[in-house]
């Protein structure tokens, strides 16, 4: 039913009651500010036919009477008092909403460094392929030293956790973990800086694979960025809930809802997928992410110095990493 023919049933049960009773009622405008009677009541269209709309669905009795460009809202004097504190109780309930979505402050400059480490781990993608004869090794096993052996890992061989991040199966593992990983990478740089954006996907892959190695059988191996890549994605998911759960409000549980959606979708299929790894990077990107956005929000963002401080220890990290496994590895 049309907003113009409840109001006409609205006015004719109005004008029979009035006939009935032989009572002719005074009809009051609405105030434009519902807390201070008998000022301005010229109302705006938009706002008249809103409140309108309130009072109808209240069965409350109201007609519009305009006045060229603006519009006043009348209503029996006998339901004055109520729909006034019934409009009043819509303008408090639905006050500040729609919400405003707090601005993206993107940190400039931030989209050269996740691109430069993406095209570095396709770069030592190649050298991996190469025969190269290094510390006493004849050649190089890449994955047989820097996979994510759970054997090797529970018996103290802790590079794993951290190399095993940065081999790849094939070529068509590596795309589909920089397609999908570079995005997630570039917007969380931009979110929060490259330093620990980094270092929180460093984290969140190297427990990730951590405890999928507990969880896993003895023989159990993987390689991949793609802990890291859903790390990426619980870190996005946990910054969002956190960042806007004031402008949300009961939808704060979208962002995590969303990226467990992806989750499902992208990290089970495949024959050589690992749900477990897949499973616990993600869950520890939300940790990881839930903690570095209270941090954030109390400290602010990390500076420049900071910035590269992390930067740089995260590369750090990923050399002796493999230092070791050259050193130390069988």
């Amino acid at each position: 039913m049309t907003e113009s023919k409840v109001s006409a049933i609205l006015c004719g049960m109005e004008r029979e009651f009035e006939e009935a009773s032989g009572i002719k009622e005074e009809w009051f405008a609405v105030p434009l500010n519902l807390k201070e009677n008998g000022r301005s009541t010229l109302l705006p269209e938009r706002r008249a036919r809103l409140w309108a709309l309130v009072l109808e669905a209240r069965y409350l009795p109201c007609q519009l009477e305009q006045s060229g460009r603006w519009f006043r809202l009348l209503v029996p004097s006998r339901s004055f008092a109520l729909s006034l504190e019934e409009l009043s109780l819509y303008e408090r309930e639905n006050s500040g909403w729609p919400p405003l979505i707090a601005p993206v402050v993107g940190l400039a400059g931030n989209y050269l460094a996740p691109l430069s480490v993406l095209i570095l781990l396709a770069t030592f993608h190649n050298l991996t392929l190469l025969d190269i004869k290094a510390f006493e090794h004849n050649p190089i096993d890449w994955v047989s030293l820097g996979a994510a052996d759970s054997a090797g890992i529970l018996k103290g061989e802790w590079w794993r956790l951290i190399t095993a991040l940065t081999l790849h199966a094939d070529w068509l593992h590596l795309l589909s973990n920089l397609a999908l990983g570079g995005v997630f990478v570039v917007f969380l740089c931009r979110e929060i800086g490259s330093g620990p954006a980094w270092a929180l996907i460093l984290s969140s892959g190297t427990l990730g694979n951590l405890a999928n190695a507990y969880l896993q059988p003895f023989d159990h191996r993987s390689v991949g960025a793609s802990t890291a890549v859903f790390g990426t994605v619980g870190i996005l998911a946990a910054i969002s809930m956190i960042r806007y759960r004031k402008e949300l409000r009961k939808r704060w549980p979208l962002p995590i809802a969303a990226a467990m959606a992806l989750l499902a979708v992208l990290g089970t299929e495949g024959k050589n997928t690992d749900l477990g790894a897949h499973l616990f990077g993600f869950v520890f990107g939300v940790l990881l992410g839930l903690l570095a956005e209270i941090l954030m929000d109390r400290f602010g963002r990390p500076g420049r110095l900071i910035n590269a401080l992390l930067s740089v220890l995260c590369g750090l990290a990923v050399v002796v990493a493999w230092w070791a496994a050259l050193v130390h590895g069988a």
